[in-house]
């Protein structure tokens, strides 16, 4: 998967003269920017709490309130972009569960032991090919997959 440019070749000329750096440095400066607007947007955070973040890596106010404006005037935009983008070559295609019910072990004849199993049916972009991972979790163990799945949802629920 090739990397999305962020300015075209013309752009990167006039940024690097505007700005007096180095085309390895002025990479290297869109590179941070670019990270610090992905955690801006994964964080969904709030300009005045990105403001505080980036004061406290010792980042000057003028270059600190340029970021700040940029996030608060593009996060929709930049938010919508990420989406689209796909980070890794698999992707889910289909879940299918089943709830299974252990009732005995050699060493213990009186248990009962609820478990969910899941298969996961998974699209590989490389290579075209589709692989089956299969995940069992005891009531617990789904009952915290759960509640890490709900504030996932509620960070993207904020983004939107």
């Amino acid at each position: 998967m090739q990397k999305e440019r962020a300015f075209s070749e013309e752009e990167e000329d006039k940024l690097q003269s505007a700005l007096g750096v180095t085309a390895d440095d002025l990479e290297l400066i869109i590179q941070t920017l670019e990270f610090i607007l992905q955690q801006a947007a994964y964080h969904a955070a709030k300009p005045q709490v990105l403001s505080q973040q980036l004061m406290q890596i010792d980042l000057q106010d003028e270059k600190v309130q340029p970021i700040v404006e940029a996030w608060s005037s593009n996060a929709k935009d930049i938010v919508s972009q990420l989406r689209q983008r796909t980070i890794h070559p698999k992707q889910l295609e289909e879940v299918k569960w089943r709830l299974n019910l252990q009732m005995a072990q050699s060493t213990r004849l009186k248990m009962k032991v609820p478990n969910a199993m899941f298969e996961l049916s998974v699209h590989d972009d490389n290579s075209g090919g589709r692989e089956k991972i299969r995940v069992e979790f005891t009531h617990e163990e789904l009952y915290g997959f759960y509640n890490q799945l709900e504030t996932i949802q509620k960070q993207l629920d904020s983004l939107s």
